[in-house]
């Protein structure tokens, strides 16, 4: 069964009130585009779709390409058939390592994100997809379809709005046509910068807050104030959620958007801050291991020695 989606009136606002039902066969086989050997076969809506990818790396980055075409008919722009390009790559989703704990590059979604990534164009692309029925789709009814679609594949509902959050702020950002006059999407760059600029602010203070410290430009966060600490962290917990959910209201017509972005990264601050910082050094280990492998070993040997005379210390101290 869906669950009801919250927000505007239709889909050029990117919510919608009404229930969205998974229908998985809204995914068909798509068949194959036409090439040199003839003109490829056709989409087959009873048929299943099938995702066979060939694995190609260009300069590094793993990326895939679709040997056949997906097929996916939408409630409002009909059918899509994707891609509709050849030479097409994609990552699957597009995730940051750091967050593929949260949202993998594949799963349940996986068809909805192929289909999503086919339809947002690249830098040297058309700055829209025409459906079969002749109908329009920009990159925000990509960015709508993208989560109506992983709907469709049972992906679940908080699942879904967090990534539709995350291709909204990649709209906003995107240097291509977008269907918003040039005013409102720079009041939408101004809400996102205001939003992440005060959360970081407000993090780094509640953080100095916590630990009674007296950080350099922090200030006192009245939420927490000098109270026990699980009272203090229950108060910095409320203020990651409440003051977020104020800020939403920047962002107007996307506010559900600024919502979840906001919560999500006031709440994940400090762990997203970890992982960073682990993934730094893992990243900086590794070209030391390829460039100097000596050297590699004599740091592996220091950091050893040194675990080894703390813990001593410590055990007997």
């Amino acid at each position: 069964m869906g669950t009801r989606e919250l927000g505007g009136r239709g889909p050029r606002s990117g919510m919608r009130r009404t229930p969205v039902p998974q229908e998985p066969r809204r995914f068909y086989d798509g068949g194959t585009l036409a090439g040199d050997d003839g003109p490829g076969e056709p989409p087959d809506p009873d048929a299943d779709p099938r995702i066979v990818l060939e694995r190609h790396a260009e300069e590094g980055v793993e990326l895939f390409e679709l040997e056949r075409r997906l097929a996916y008919r939408d409630r409002h722009v009909g059918e899509l058939l994707v891609p509709a390009d050849p030479d097409f790559r994609t990552d699957l989703t597009s995730v940051p390592a750091l967050f593929t704990w949260l949202v993998p590059k594949t799963g349940a979604h996986l068809p909805a994100a192929l289909l999503h990534d086919a339809l947002v164009a690249g830098p040297d692309d058309p700055p829209s997809y025409v459906s079969t029925d002749g109908v329009e789709v920009d990159r925000v009814e990509a960015d709508r379809i993208f989560r109506d679609a992983m709907a469709d594949t049972g992906t679940g509902v908080v699942r879904r709005w967090i990534v539709w959050t995350a291709v909204t702020v990649a709209t906003i950002f995107v240097g291509q046509p977008v269907p918003w006059t040039r005013a409102r999407q720079w009041s939408y760059r101004v809400a996102a910068g205001v939003t992440i600029a005060v959360i970081a602010y407000l993090g780094y203070s509640s953080t100095s807050d916590l630990f009674d410290r007296s950080w350099f430009l922090a200030t006192d966060v009245p939420w927490m104030g000098d109270r026990p600490f699980v009272v203090e962290l229950a108060g910095g917990l409320a203020g990651a959620i409440v003051v977020p959910l104020a800020l939403s209201l920047l962002w107007g017509r996307l506010r559900m958007a600024g919502a979840i972005a906001g919560v999500m990264l006031a709440v994940l601050l400090h762990v997203t801050v970890g992982l960073a910082v682990v993934a730094t050094a893992y990243v900086a280990l590794e070209r030391l291991a390829r460039r100097s492998p000596a050297a590699a070993w004599v740091l592996a040997a220091v950091v050893v020695v040194g675990s080894l005379v703390v813990f001593g210390v410590v055990s007997l101290g």
